[in-house]
This record gives C-alpha cells, structure tokens and sequence, in this order.
C-alpha cells in the first residue's frame, strides 16, 4: 500500500511540474512535434529515392527509343478493326445435290450449338471458320472412303439378311405373346427373342434408354473421329470432345429419334408411292383382305366425310351424274368396311380355300433350290426343326461340305505331286475328318434311327415343297462351306 501511494504521489508531482513548466497545452505540441518528425523522415526517403532514380535514368539515357508517329499506330489499329473475307471451299463430295443440304446442317449446328454462346464472349470468326474446316475436312474423308466401298455386296446381301433377320425376331416376339394370351410386353418379348436367336448380341439397354443410346452414339462418334480427323485435330481433347457433343447430340440423335418417329415414316411412304396411285380393284381388295378394324374405321370415316361434301354440293349443273357417281361409289365402300367390321368383330374365320382361289396357286419352290438359298434355308432349318428332323438336315450339309473341301485339298495335293512335293498329312487330315463324320452321323449306334428317320424326312420334304428329295443338287463349294460353317456354329 505504502508503494502504490508512493508511486501515484511520485507521478501525480511529474505532471503538475509538467503542466507548470509547458504549459496547459504541452500534450498537443508534443503530438504535433511527433507527426512532424515521423513526416520529415518520410519526405527525406523520397527525395532520397528520387534522386537516386534520376541518376539511375541519366545512366540509361542512350537506350531511350524515339516515339512512334501516330499515324502509324492510327493505320495499326485500323488493320486490327478490320475484318479480312473468309474464303471456305463448299466442296464436300463433288455432288451439288448432296453438298448444300450437308453445308446447310453445318450452318445449322453452328448456329445453334456454338454461335449463340461464343458471340458473348468474341466477335472474332477464327475459331467459328476453324471447326467449320474441320468438320468439312472430316466429311471429306468419309466421302472419300465411301467412295472405295462396294456397296452391293452390302445392300444385296448383308442388309437383307439383317432386315430379315429382324422380321423373324419380330415374328417370334409376336408368336409368343399370342402363345402367352398377351401377358407381358411387346418390347421385353422382342429382346428376349433377339437375345435367342443372336446369342451374343442384345440391343435392348441402347434402345430402351436415353442415357445410355447417347452414351453409344458419343461412342460411336468417337470412331468416326479417330477415323476421319487428321492425327492433329483428334489428339486436341478440346475440339474432339467438342465436335463429339455435336455430332451425338446435334446429328445424330436427332436423326434416329426423326427415322424412328411412325408419322415421319408415314409420310416418307406416302411421298415414295405419291405418283404411283393405287387402282380401285387393288383398294378393294386391300379392304376386303386386311384384319385390321381401326384401319377399317378409318376408311369408313373419311368415306362418311366425303359423302356429307357431296351431298351439301349444289347438284344443279351438267356434274350432277359425276357426283351421283361418286356418292354410290363411296356408299359402296361404306358397305364394304361394315360388313368387313361385323365379320372381324363376329370372331368368323377367314375362308383360306376361297382366299387362296381369288389370289392364285401357291409357288411351289424345289428343294435344291431351297438348299442353296440362304433365306429359304433358314426357314426350311425352323420348319425341319419343328419336324423334329434336322438332323439329316444337318448331315447332308456336313457331308457336302466335306466333299467340297475333300476336293478341293486333292487338287492341291494333285499340284504339289507335279511339283514333286509331298502332301502326306493332307490325307491323314480328310481321312480323320471323315471317321469324325462317320462316327457322327453314321455309327453302329445312330445308323438304324438315321435310316428310320430318312424316310420320315422323304415324307416332310415331299408335303413341303410337292417335289421328292431325290431331285437334291449339290451347291457350289463356297455356298457349302457357309452353310457347314453356319452348322458348326449352330
């Protein structure tokens, strides 16, 4: 206590001596004083600083470079402002037809994929020119690689086998809904049957689903590509992808939603038969013959509809017999659609006996040539199937593959002999391959039911097609060798 009253009295004496010696106003000079001081300091190292830098400057004062006109840097600008004429080759596959529609969907992408967002960031047409040189570059490859296909082994063959192909599957699918009074859905049925009758190959994930179609059309883009694309281009990760979005997103999806869409189909057909118009007896007849009641309907309401515009027709005037004409004619056809209707929806079949008299007599088809044809033989396999005989079947293609190929290695066993060269193990292999056959098909075990089965196979053959077996011919070595192929794999 003594030491705190001695310290307060101790300084309470310093500052009454203060304030009697300074004066009431010494803490405010003593503030001014310290700003003073602490500015000075600050305009010393400026001026110091200064100095030093106008020394520093005279030093350097010979590397100075003289001011530029400004007309020059006026003419500068200008050059820059101005916008030079983009000159692009429309040349794509030497075809005006097949160019201006393909320019005219490059012109739409960018419009509406890339311009209406790169506008806002640059008016600069560079890089607008750049993907519009390399999507054309990219048309140009795949015009030309086109070009080096043949098609026609294509369209005659491959794209008829997979259309047909597809029918079948569709024919199942509907055989087997029927089969089961409808339960289930058309799309489940179809895929399980593609899934039958390709074994390895299911499309149901890429055709049911969004995601997963864009997910194989970018994939698909991608090949293109890295077929198309210079290496330069295809290894910019930027424009690959950026091209890749627009072809999947932009073209293609698109495309196949528009090729999937029935009224678009619908109308394509509609223009496809425009000039070829249909006669009145191929009309009744097609009405007379279909099963399909909303078809029938349909006929009948725009029947009903041109009869009410002739009726409310003024009838005075030399077209009176024209329109009388054309009233019975749509009467007719009015009749013709209800009494079809009542006849559907009564449950009454269809009389086949008469049905095949109005349209003729069947085509009756040989069986070589059935044997060599590889739709006919497709459907001859599932009807021998049915049958439960195509094994022998299946042994007649195996021992005519085996002759072909039998004769084909003698051949060249013939040519080397001439040459003087051996071909020893050639024999030994047709020899092992025909014990594997005999063994097969013609052992002690399988002979009796092979030969029991045979006459069987006579009968079917024989209701199949009206001609006996005996007039078989053998096919051409390349048509055999498919078709044991085709059995092997089976």
């Amino acid at each position: 206590d003594l030491t705190s009253l001695s310290v307060w009295g101790w300084g309470g004496l310093g500052v009454v001596l203060f304030l009697i010696t300074f004066g009431p106003f010494a803490i405010f000079y003593l503030a001014f004083y310290i700003c003073c001081v602490v500015g000075g300091g600050f305009a010393v190292t400026l001026l110091f600083g200064k100095t030093n830098s106008e020394r520093h400057l005279e030093k350097c004062e010979h590397s100075y470079l003289p001011a530029t006109q400004t007309g020059i840097l006026k003419t500068l600008d200008e050059m820059r402002l101005e916008q030079k004429p983009i000159k692009i080759d429309r040349r794509l596959t030497g075809s005006n037809y097949i160019d201006e529609p393909l320019q005219q969907v490059i012109q739409f992408a960018l419009r509406d994929y890339i311009q209406y967002w790169y506008y806002t960031l640059s008016e600069d047409e560079s890089f607008l020119l750049e993907i519009r040189q390399t999507v054309q570059n990219a048309l140009v490859q795949f015009s030309t690689r086109s070009k080096e296909v043949d098609w026609q082994p294509y369209f005659t063959t491959r794209l008829v086998d997979d259309f047909a192909t597809h029918l079948r599957v569709f024919r199942k699918a509907q055989d087997r809904l029927e089969h089961d009074c409808g339960d289930g859905e058309m799309v489940e049925s179809f895929f399980e049957a593609e899934v039958e009758m390709e074994r390895s190959v299911c499309r149901d994930v890429v055709c049911t689903s969004l995601k997963d179609e864009e997910g194989f059309l970018r994939d698909l883009c991608e090949v293109l590509l890295y077929l198309l694309l210079p290496p330069g281009d295809f290894h910019n990760k930027n424009m690959r992808y950026f091209l890749r979005e627009i072809l999947a997103r932009g073209v293609l999806l698109p495309l196949v939603n528009q090729l999937s869409d029935p009224d678009y189909i619908n109308q394509f057909v509609i223009w496809m038969i425009r000039d070829s118009s249909c006669n009145y007896e191929a009309f009744m007849n097609i009405l007379k013959l279909t099963d399909k009641v909303s078809e029938l309907e349909a006929v009948k309401d725009k029947a009903l509809e041109e009869l009410q515009y002739l009726r409310s027709l003024d009838t005075a005037g030399d077209d009176i017999n024209v329109i009388k004409n054309q009233i019975n004619s749509l009467l007719f056809v009015k009749k013709v659609c209800e009494t079809r209707i009542q006849r559907l929806q009564s449950g009454k079949e269809v009389d086949t006996l008469k049905l095949a008299a109005n349209l003729g007599k069947l085509c009756i088809i040989p069986l070589e040539h059935v044997l060599v044809h590889n739709i006919a033989l497709q459907f001859f396999m599932d009807y021998m199937q049915a049958a439960g005989a195509q094994a022998e079947l299946f042994f007649w293609l195996t021992v005519e593959g085996y002759r072909v190929t039998a004769q084909q290695q003698l051949e060249v066993m013939e040519g080397w002999q001439k040459d003087g060269k051996k071909g020893g193990s050639t024999q030994g292999l047709l020899k092992a391959a025909a014990l594997g056959v005999y063994e097969q098909y013609l052992s002690d075990k399988k002979l009796l039911s092979y030969i029991l089965n045979y006459f069987s196979l006579s009968s079917s053959t024989e209701s199949f097609n009206g001609s006996p077996t005996g007039s078989i011919n053998l096919v051409s070595p390349r048509q055999s060798l498919r078709h044991t192929s085709a059995q092997c794999s089976h």
